[in-house]
């Protein structure tokens, strides 16, 4: 199975334990071993994947970190589908009142809110 859909397993799974279920088996498979690291101007930073691993291990490293955060910090279910009706994207809602309803990959926030307006727009009679 592919790292992609393995990891969008993730926001099928109906709670933090599955989810870390999915995320421990991603972390296995890519032999992760977390380390310290400062380079190229960066200051002090964790890399998860192992020196020398396939792009494919080391993204899958960082991402089941990353999901490992949100369960570990009880913020799950800010992993969400795009609202939008046409789009099946995936997101993580990292605002702060976590209300973010729309992908960033097709503009879909920008779509949704011109159809809302061209209804309003539709539904005024003229004057």
């Amino acid at each position: 199975m592919a790292l992609r859909d393995r990891i969008h397993g993730v926001w099928d799974v109906p709670d933090g334990g599955a989810a870390a279920a999915v995320v421990n088996r991603v972390l296995e498979e890519a032999d992760s071993l977390p380390q310290l690291t400062r380079h190229d101007g960066w200051d002090w930073h964790m890399h998860f994947g192992r020196r020398g691993a396939t792009l494919s291990a080391r993204l899958g490293a960082e991402l089941a970190m990353g999901i490992a955060d949100l369960i570990r910090h009880a913020d799950f279910e800010r992993l969400r589908y795009c609202s939008a009706p046409d789009c099946s994207a995936v997101l993580v809602d990292l605002s702060r009142n976590r209300s973010r309803l729309y992908c960033d990959t097709g503009n879909c926030g920008n779509k949704q809110h011109v159809a809302a307006y061209r209804a309003r727009q539709a539904g005024r009679q003229p004057h």
